[in-house]
């Protein structure tokens, strides 16, 4: 960077990071402050920055400090700020006070790293802000004690400002079989705050904190939104103070005494993610496109997978087994893995967990004949594992209950009979690592199905030990590296209940989550929508099922369930032995469509409608060279509109001609063909996504699939 001209002492000195469409705009005079975050500032020269960030500068007012307090990227209240501080801490009670001046930056194009210094408190802080190869802003924070004492951190969140007429939030809820469910609220003076104190994400966290001009929907609307990379506690909060300051921020959450750092021990944040767009659609193709850049993106076509779990459950039997795998692949799977219920003792969920040797009293000569079937019918083989849980009703647990985490002599509060296994306990690490390799090195595993069907409650190293949380969530980490640098190929799942782990910590390091437990099509429309704000579309498991649905009891059309299955990593989840000839059949015919739209579901983007049914929902996937595209138009109830009117397919080429034809549809619940369908249908880009065209009419719990192919 260039030295200030020593007339200039009372002029801006900025970093500009950009890439991929997005600017970051930093002031580092002095308290380094992040001055603009969004569209890039390409006609931008260093002097007009400059003077961008003297135009920021605040006013003195009546009743306030003699320098009104602004966010920085380390604010605290020795700095005046008086929202919430985003470094916390403290000596045993003392020297509680922290002010960081600015010692160096280093930068280039999209990345800065910024050096800060509080000599009175002996803590230095290194910053690193980044901007990706899809725009995604980066940030994290290393703190470090530089002092003689030890020095226990309470809180270190990364901020990031948003414009002022932001005043809507949205965020998502819920709960086991209807994880990340829409909220909505405004943005007033105060903090809005959301914290997950499960050990694990959790059903109910939100997986985006957005905020955005009011309105904003998916097709448009300036949004801004931030995602926590970790995959333990953390807390995400939004904030407007009335000196004109609004900002979303987030970091691990610990407790207390989680961090005591000694002399010369640091701390490092989990990465806090931000994106903007206009509309959800825009902000959400950031994610994914950064995600897929990245090295370890699964590359291949995903397979078609079979899960065994609500054929089966735990009645396992080989001729079962072989008989369910040789349907599977009569109707095109890739995959076959086999669910829980294969290992020592495991014969419900009251017992097993922790004993990872196959259970010989189902399975005398090992899983070799099943593997051995499924592999000879041209598919992978894959198997269900839990190795973060115990059951109290183990060997593993009668032999070591000191490698249960627990904050107090008794075990915490159980739930589905079991308990966590403490990972951050060395011996405990070593036998679970064992025993996985051991499976993976005996058998042709080519998957794992990772499940972890708790909340981590009262997790310490034992009877009035330390806090484990943040511990164990690095285990994990180690563990799940460790498995896939020492068995190249292998494809792991992250299940937690279904969707309670769905965080890009997780995702790093593991190909696809399980989206919900929830299979029912009407549920996963909504969860699958949300979910799709960070996740890319082939990061997430999503299943065909029963006609009556395990999870909601429902009785739903084979094609609602796989058109809703279509857009993402599609599988089944069905004893597929009973049923009948023209249900496989008809299981065969989508089966084949979503191998053949596997590339447009891998590479393409990702858009939603707004429109004016609430009864009718209309999503697509669009090619990255928006040469095709395929939407479902789903019925969701009645509609007031009968029959209903227009809807918009969006995220085409204005410019572009194309040809439109269903290639699912519904029963036409009576009435005449829509005249658009019984012809050959060419329509611009701008005139799908402006005017529209008349969708069919539908019976409720039905679905229509659209192709379009641009007319060269």
């Amino acid at each position: 960077m260039e030295p200030l001209p020593s007339n200039a002492k009372d002029a801006a000195r900025v970093v500009h990071l950009r890439r991929a469409g997005t600017s970051v705009v930093v002031d580092v005079s002095a308290m380094p402050r992040i001055i603009h975050w969004g569209t890039e500032l390409s006609g931008s020269t260093a002097e007009s920055l400059a003077s961008l960030s003297v135009a920021d500068r605040p006013q003195r007012v009546s009743g306030g400090l003699d320098e009104t307090p602004r966010l920085g990227l380390i604010s605290t209240p020795a700095d005046g700020w008086l929202g919430t501080p985003t470094v916390e801490g403290h000596r045993t009670g003392t020297a509680f006070s922290a002010r960081f001046d600015l010692v160096d930056v280093q930068s280039d194009d999209d990345h800065a790293q910024i050096t800060l210094m509080d000599d009175e408190a002996r803590l230095s802080a290194q910053l690193e802000l980044k901007v990706g190869s899809g725009g995604l802003f980066h940030q994290r924070l290393r703190l470090r004690n530089a002092g003689e004492t030890a020095y226990t951190v309470q809180s270190m969140l990364l901020a990031f400002p948003v414009p002022w007429d932001a005043t809507e939030l949205l965020d998502t809820t819920g709960h086991h079989l209807r994880e990340r469910s829409p909220q909505r609220r405004e943005l007033t003076f105060g903090t809005h705050l959301r914290e997950s104190r499960r050990g694990r994400p959790g059903a109910d966290a939100t997986l985006l904190l957005a905020a955005g001009r009011p309105g904003f929907g998916f097709e448009s609307g300036s949004v801004h939104g931030i995602h926590v990379a970790w995959s333990g506690n953390h807390r995400v909060l939004a904030e407007r103070v009335v000196t004109g300051e609004a900002f979303l921020a987030a970091g691990e959450l610990l407790a207390a005494g989680e961090a005591v750092l000694e002399p010369g021990e640091s701390l490092t944040s989990p990465w806090v993610i931000g994106s903007w767009g206009d509309g959800l659609s825009e902000l959400s193709r950031r994610f994914h496109d950064e995600w897929r850049r990245r090295l370890a993106h699964p590359r291949r076509p995903r397979p078609v997978t079979l899960n065994t779990w609500e054929a089966v459950y735990f009645d396992h039997s080989l001729d079962k087994l072989t008989g369910l795998a040789d349907a599977a692949a009569g109707v095109g799977v890739d995959r076959f893995v086999l669910d829980d219920g294969w290992f020592l003792g495991r014969r419900d969920d009251r017992a097993g967990l922790g004993d990872w040797f196959v259970d010989e009293g189902i399975w005398p000569d090992g899983l070799h004949p099943l593997v051995d079937h499924v592999r000879a019918l041209g598919m992978e083989f894959g198997l269900w594992v839990e190795p973060e849980m115990i059951n109290p009703d183990s060997d593993l647990a009668r032999r070591h209950p000191d490698w249960i985490l627990r904050g107090r002599m008794g075990l915490p509060p159980s739930a589905r009979h079991q308990q966590v296994l403490d990972l951050a306990h060395p011996d405990a690490y070593r036998y679970i690592a064992a025993r996985l390799h051991a499976l993976l090195d005996e058998y042709p595993i080519a998957y794992l199905k990772w499940d972890h069907n708790r909340d981590l409650v009262d997790a310490g190293s034992g009877p009035q030990g330390v806090p484990r949380v943040h511990a164990q969530t690095l285990a994990l980490y180690r563990l799940l590296d460790e498995l896939k640098d020492s068995h190249p190929g292998l494809e792991i799942e992250s299940c937690a209940s279904g969707g309670a782990r769905v965080d890009l910590g997780i995702l790093d390091r593991t190909d696809r989550i399980w989206t919900s437990d929830s299979l029912d099509p009407l549920e996963r429309l909504v969860n699958q929508q949300y979910t799709g704000l960070v996740v890319p579309p082939e990061m997430m498991g999503m299943h065909l099922t029963t006609p009556v649905v395990h999870s909601s009891g429902r009785t739903v059309d084979v094609g609602l369930s796989a058109a809703v299955a279509l857009f993402g990593h599609f599988g089944i989840e069905w004893d597929l032995t009973a049923t009948d000839d023209e249900t496989r059949s008809t299981i065969a015919r989508w089966v084949a469509l979503a191998k053949r739209l596997r590339p447009l579901i891998a590479n393409g983007r990702m858009v939603h409608a707004d429109g004016a049914d609430p009864a009718i929902d209309v999503r697509g996937m669009v090619a990255e060279d928006a040469a095709s595209a395929v939407f479902t138009i789903t019925q969701t109830a009645s509609s007031p509109a009968y029959p209903p009117g227009r809807i918009r397919l969006p995220g085409l080429d204005d410019v572009r001609a194309y040809r439109v034809r269903l290639l699912e549809s519904a029963p036409n619940a009576g009435q005449s063909p829509l005249e658009w369908s019984q012809r050959d249908t060419i329509l611009t880009g701008r005139e799908l996504g402006v005017v529209g065209i008349r969708p069919p009419v539908q019976l409720p719990q039905h679905a229509t699939v659209v192709e379009l192919t641009a007319v060269v």
